[in-house]
């Protein structure tokens, strides 16, 4: 990782520059400046302590959350029939002095939430033993996302750790909490993988909240990935190779068989119905910025997937300069990952994932 930060006359904290960049995002996705004020001093109360940690300082510790152990994420999401919607990922305990804290502090920060934007977040209590043990593994404790709406007050989703209880009791806790929420059959329908890295839980105002379960899966083909989805009505295997050869840049004559010899390919398993056995929502994440070799060929990468889906790809590219003002080629890793999330009801939705590179800029290399 090269240092390399974007404006930093501008801002000298963590709390300013990420405030900042969450904000210039919040007018591409078409927020007031109002809202995008109170958003961003939410990102600064997220931060606690380490909000006004100078810059010039390495990171606080090495979060799992981004590449350059920044604790903050933002995503654009966008569909052909609406405006792109923006959320940003935090780790409300970073710095804390082991994960047991980072947890505690983590689980009040939600919970303060809910008080002050009055939604429900009692499913935590149903899973807490799970994920929150006197002496947790790492690498994370539990992350938010907020994704940001008009009116000041967002949606809200917590990301847990399935290997808490350690990664050899993964799957079983993972089982345990499904069940306790509701959903008895959906550990069963699962596709086979590499792991299961996080369980996430829409809390608050959502049409139709859902459980999450991610998978990874190493070594990905494009014939592999034609069979993870396991919802009704899901994208055709004729759609998944297409997001597959786009984003991993592998051309037609290199055929279906190859596989993704970086960081792995995810896979998320969306739901929503207790009465349903079958996912409701299928996502999958390619992490592009270990097959591209820079930058700007994530970018042309994400502008070609949308222009697959009938979507307007202009706010993707001012997404990228409200974060930096580095050139795209001088860097890998401002856009982490592509996705295509299929849910049940609604249109494909692409979603990029970008970084805040707050302490570092991964270096361009020679990817496909």
């Amino acid at each position: 990782m090269t240092s390399g930060r974007q404006a930093s006359c501008e801002a000298g904290t963590l709390g300013a520059l990420t405030a900042g960049q969450l904000q210039r995002l919040c007018r591409v996705a078409g927020l007031e400046a109002r809202d995008a004020e109170g958003y961003g001093q939410v990102l600064r109360e997220s931060l606690g302590l380490v909000a006004d940690r100078p810059l010039d300082l390495p990171p606080p510790y090495r979060t799992f959350l981004s590449d350059d152990h920044t604790p903050v994420e933002y995503s654009l999401s966008f569909r052909a029939d609406a405006p792109p919607t923006l959320r940003v990922l935090l780790e409300p305990g970073c710095g804390a002095a082991g994960w047991a804290e980072n947890g505690k502090i983590g689980l009040a920060f939600v919970r303060e939430l809910a008080r002050r934007w009055d939604f429900d977040a009692s499913g935590l209590d149903e899973v807490e033993d799970l994920f929150f043990p006197s002496e947790p593994a790492g690498p994370l404790a539990l992350w938010c996302a907020l994704e940001l709406c008009s009116g000041g007050v967002p949606k809200v989703k917590v990301y847990l750790n399935p290997s808490a209880r350690g990664a050899d009791r993964a799957a079983e806790t993972l089982r345990e909490a499904l069940e306790r929420l509701g959903h008895r059959q959906a550990f069963a329908s699962l596709p086979p993988g590499d792991g299961y890295p996080f369980l996430a839980m829409d809390l608050g105002a959502w049409e139709a909240p859902r459980l999450k379960v991610y998978v990874l899966h190493a070594d990905l083909s494009a014939t592999e990935a034609t069979s993870l989805s396991r919802m009704h009505a899901g994208p055709t295997p004729d759609m998944v190779r297409e997001f597959f050869a786009t984003v991993a840049g592998f051309g037609r004559e290199e055929g279906d068989g190859t596989r993704l010899a970086g960081l792995p390919a995810q896979s998320h398993h969306a739901f929503t119905d207790v009465d349903d056995d079958r996912p409701s929502g299928f996502t999958l994440y390619i992490p592009v910025r270990d097959y591209a070799p820079h930058d700007g060929e994530a970018l042309a990468r994400g502008v070609a997937l949308c222009r697959q889906h009938g979507i307007d790809p202009a706010p993707l590219a001012q997404a990228l300069t409200a974060v930096t003002d580095r050139r795209l080629e001088d860097g890998a890793g401002l856009i982490s990952y592509l996705a295509v999330n299929h849910q049940r009801g609604s249109r494909p939705r692409v979603t990029a994932y970008i970084s805040s590179e707050a302490y570092a800029v991964r270096p361009p290399a020679g990817g496909r």
